[in-house]
């Protein structure tokens, strides 16, 4: 089972965390690149206000991208499988990175552009299947921690993206076409490890009908003495779907059976990214700065904000199956909230004395802790969790939509708001962790050692009524 999250991990999210990270470090190669190609075409200097333009466009592209995957993901996962969606989306990594390499010996920054959309694809639809994947081979008292390897290959991705690009090794003018094209390592890497192990036993069972290669792949999961009991509880499933066929995406829009979980993964899912994680990173350069880091070892101190969300997955992965979804979640969105108010003022006092931008800087990685330990982590896993095998994978598509549209709306929005609000964009975030952590606390139980089944009948107290 761990050798299965790791296999299904690195070609998974592992690309997405990979992939946001690496753009930033040859921001300024990138701009030299896009000025010279300009000039070797018309011969004559690019505009400011066009080289602004056409830098945005190739670091959002890559979200344009990761919606159009999560759109595909959940068919894709449905017609060739979890496992076979996970090897064909590797294709599009590496004519990805095929791309961007070649883009500067060729001079066409547009490969770059086109580069960029096609690892954003790669992204979404990992980042839509992969959970789908770990939540269904996994057995019930191992599910949380199991579903974790999404986040933990997220935010490994994430900090092997910052080691990588340091300018000792691929962030330096000479190997930024490289580092853009190294996703294509842990694409190969996936399409050499993740045939070796089994289909999802409920994929096969439920919506393959077949029984034989479910068994055998449930006894490779969990073991000759074990498998009954997993099978047993697919065997119910399949019982109470009767036949059902998977759903599309609009059709749970519908479906008043699922309106509660819908609700709940909607409001997780924007509150994950409207949660003001990505403020601490546009401020935390500035933080360092006043804390009399030189511009230098910036990039260094930032690789602690890397590392300190990659501990908190590995330490929710921990906890998760024995403290429970609810109490970690909520839990994050107050510490957030706590850390969005005593960041608020010690940016506001920030230049009246020495000592508060070590305040500030506490708080940064408090911050990201707080929400590596909630939000970060528990939000995939249960959107994996709530929903019955026939509506999973449109959850999944729906959930992944929603937040690469609320990632690309901040990204777009979000310098905007600081500013406007400068540091009191903070309290902003406050209301919004707050609420999400009062909606938890009234609607989603919880779901720790729990079968598809239960969940779902626990939400029928909201979706029919009390008395059901």
């Amino acid at each position: 089972l761990l050798l299965a999250v790791c296999a299904v991990g690195i070609g998974g999210t592992f690309q997405y965390g990979y992939n946001v990270s690496i753009i930033n470090a040859p921001t300024q190669h990138i701009h030299k690149f896009l000025n010279e190609t300009w000039i070797s075409r018309y011969h004559k200097e690019l505009n400011p206000d066009l080289l602004t333009f056409l830098w945005s466009v190739i670091a959002s592209i890559f979200s344009l991208g990761g919606l159009c995957g999560a759109l595909v993901g959940g068919s894709m996962a449905i017609r060739l499988g979890r496992k076979g969606a996970l090897l064909m989306n590797n294709i599009i990594a590496v004519l990805a990175s095929i791309l961007m390499g070649i883009s500067f010996p060729t001079g066409l920054f547009e490969l770059l552009i086109a580069g960029r959309f096609l690892i954003g694809i790669n992204s979404g639809i990992g980042l839509c299947v992969q959970p789908l994947y770990l939540g269904e081979v996994a057995p019930k008292h191992l599910r949380g921690g199991m579903a974790m390897g999404t986040s933990i290959f997220l935010t490994g991705g994430i900090l092997t993206g910052q080691i990588i690009g340091l300018r000792e090794l691929l962030g330096g003018e000479a190997y930024w076409p490289l580092l853009l094209s190294s996703s294509c390592l842990p694409a190969f890497a996936q399409l050499l490890f993740l045939p070796w192990f089994p289909e999802s036993p409920r994929y096969l069972l439920i919506d393959r009908g077949d029984e034989l290669n479910c068994a055998k792949a449930l006894k490779r999961f969990h073991g000759s003495s074990e498998y009954r009991r997993e099978m047993e509880d697919i065997q119910r499933e399949c019982f109470a779907l009767d036949g059902e066929k998977p759903k599309k995406p609009w059709q749970l829009f519908t479906d008043r059976g699922v309106r509660w979980q819908l609700i709940t993964v909607i409001v997780m899912t924007m509150g994950q990214q409207l949660s003001g994680i990505n403020a601490i990173y546009f401020y935390a350069t500035y933080i360092f700065e006043q804390a009399g880091i030189s511009a230098e070892k910036i990039p260094y101190v930032t690789l602690g904000t890397g590392a300190c969300e990659c501990f908190t997955a590995l330490t929710c992965g921990l906890l998760i199956d024995y403290v429970g979804r609810r109490c970690l979640i909520i839990g994050g969105y107050l510490l957030m909230t706590l850390w969005s108010i005593v960041l608020t003022f010690s940016l506001t006092y920030q230049e009246l004395y020495s000592w508060v931008p070590y305040v500030s800087m506490t708080c940064i990685f408090a911050f990201i802790l707080s929400f590596g330990l909630g939000p970060g982590g528990i939000t995939n896993t249960l959107t994996a969790e709530l929903f019955i095998q026939s509506s999973r994978p449109a959850a999944n598509t729906i959930a992944g939509t929603i937040s690469w549209i609320s990632f690309f709306t901040i990204g777009m929005l979000f310098p905007f708001i600081v500013n406007g609000l400068k540091q009191y964009c903070f309290l902003v975030f406050l209301l919004e962790c707050s609420s999400v952590a009062a909606f938890i606390f009234l609607v989603i139980p919880e779901t720790k050692n729990k079968s598809f089944l239960e969940i779902t009948k626990e939400f029928h107290k909201l979706n029919f009524g009390r008395n059901t």
